[in-house]
C-alpha cells in the first residue's frame, strides 16, 4: 500500500483507533463520502511493525484505522460521532474482551481543525459517562497498514466478524449506552 492510496491528494484523512480494527472498519465504510478504510498501527516508535509484536504488546503502537474521505460528502464531526459510538472511551489500555495498551483507544489529528472538532465533541461524550473519558487525544505521526487479511475482515469472514463483536461485549455495551442515539452506526458495525 502506498502513501498516495494512504493520503490521496484532495480527500481528508482522519485517524482512530478503538480496540480491534476488524470492528472499526464496518462503521466507517458504510458512510456515503468515505472512500477507504484500512486497518493498521500508529501512535508507536518502531518502524513497520507487524501485527505479531503489536498484538503481543512488543511495540508501543494500537491498532487503528486510517479513513479517506471526500470532505465535500462527509465532515469530519460525523466521523467523530462514528467513532465515539463504538468504543468505550473510559476504558484504560483495552476494549471490550481486549486488553493491553495495543488496544487503547486514540484519536489522532491531521490539523487544527481537527483537534478542534475533537475537543468540542468531547462535551457530548463527557455527558454521557459517569468516568473520566481516558481516550488518547494526540497529533497524527506515522501509520503503517495491518497485514492485508487483516483489511475488510468483516467481508472477509462475516460469521466472525459477527461473533466477535457480539462475543467480545461491543455490541451489548453501545447498545445500552448510545441506544437510538447511535443512530445506527454501532449497532452491528454499521448503518
Amino acid at each position: 500500500m502506498t502513501a498516495e492510496a494512504l493520503a490521496p491528494e484532495g480527500m481528508g484523512i482522519a485517524t482512530f483507533a478503538g480496540g480491534c480494527f476488524w470492528c472499526m472498519e464496518k462503521p466507517f465504510e458504510v458512510i456515503d463520502g468515505v472512500k477507504a478504510v484500512y486497518s493498521g498501527y500508529t501512535a508507536g516508535p518502531e518502524v513497520n511493525p507487524t501485527y505479531k509484536e503489536v498484538a503481543y504488546g512488543r511495540t508501543g503502537h494500537t491498532e487503528a484505522v486510517r479513513i479517506v474521505y471526500d470532505p465535500a460528502k462527509v465532515e469530519y464531526e460525523l466521523l467523530l460521532k462514528v467513532f465515539w459510538r463504538n468504543i468505550d472511551p473510559t476504558q484504560v489500555n483495552g476494549q471490550f474482551v481486549d486488553k493491553g495498551k495495543q488496544y487503547r483507544s486514540g484519536i489522532y489529528t491531521h490539523d487544527a481543525a481537527q483537534a478542534a472538532a475533537v475537543e468540542a465533541s468531547l462535551a457530548e461524550v463527557r455527558a454521557k459517562f459517569d468516568k473520566p473519558i481516558v481516550t488518547e487525544i494526540q497529533a497524527a505521526g506515522p501509520f503503517y497498514p495491518a497485514e492485508e487479511y487483516h483489511q475488510d475482515f468483516y467481508i472477509k469472514d462475516p460469521s466472525h466478524y459477527q461473533r466477535y463483536r457480539s462475543g467480545s461485549g461491543r455490541d451489548a455495551f453501545l447498545e445500552r449506552v448510545w441506544g437510538e442515539e447511535a443512530g445506527g452506526y454501532s449497532l452491528h458495525g454499521g448503518k
